[in-house]
């Protein structure tokens, strides 16, 4: 058993057999994914972030060490519902996104949730990924018990803004500002959005 309580094969060939494979899935993520979860995250922010940070900055984000802090915290989860999951096409690891109790200063850890992260392969955007996979985390927060799930977007992003509002999101009134370098040289503004995970009807 995986340490998110679900079987896990020894390594990644257990998953290469001839059975059939689903066109498009939504799974919790192995750590032997973590290699994967690493280039998709590095690839997202590269494109997320282009014109907000210096490309040399861009450039020197290192996939391993992404994968190695995934790594980490998919053999060692410690709350009970952080989780990581993984969006597929056939067996091709597209997208991922990670939930944990919110430790926002205003938020209650016990009801409200936080989407810490969710990337999808800029080159496999556009064809529903990211849609299944924010569905699976909704249902995966509600059946953890939380009431409330919020994620912080960059204010200047209406891409990403819009496929949250589209889905039935809305901001909360919440911004921040991220002090990249801790000189203020660097700052991003971001804007909370928020929905309630609902009953599954």
């Amino acid at each position: 058993m995986s340490d998110f309580g679900v079987p896990e094969p020894a390594n990644l060939s257990d998953l290469s057999s001839e059975s059939p494979v689903a066109e498009t899935s939504v799974r919790l993520a192995l750590p032997a994914e973590a290699n994967e979860i690493g280039e998709i995250q590095v690839a997202a922010w590269r494109t997320a972030y282009a014109g907000l940070l210096p490309m040399d900055v861009l450039a020197d984000l290192n996939p391993a060490q992404f994968a190695a802090q995934w790594r980490a915290a998919l053999l060692a989860p410690g709350e009970a519902r952080n989780r990581v999951m993984v969006a597929l096409a056939g067996r091709t690891l597209v997208g991922f996104a990670a939930i944990t109790p919110s430790d926002d200063p205003d938020a209650d850890p016990r009801r409200d949730a936080l989407i810490a992260e969710l990337a999808v392969k800029p080159e496999a955007t556009r064809a529903g990924h990211g849609s299944r996979l924010l569905n699976a985390v909704v249902d995966t927060i509600r059946a953890d018990g939380f009431s409330r799930v919020t994620v912080w977007v960059n204010s200047t992003d209406d891409v990403l803004r819009a496929f949250y509002t589209e889905a039935g999101w809305a901001p909360d009134g919440a911004h921040r500002e991220l002090d990249l370098y801790g000189d203020e040289s660097v700052r991003i503004k971001q804007i909370r959005l928020h929905t309630d995970p609902g009953s599954a009807d």
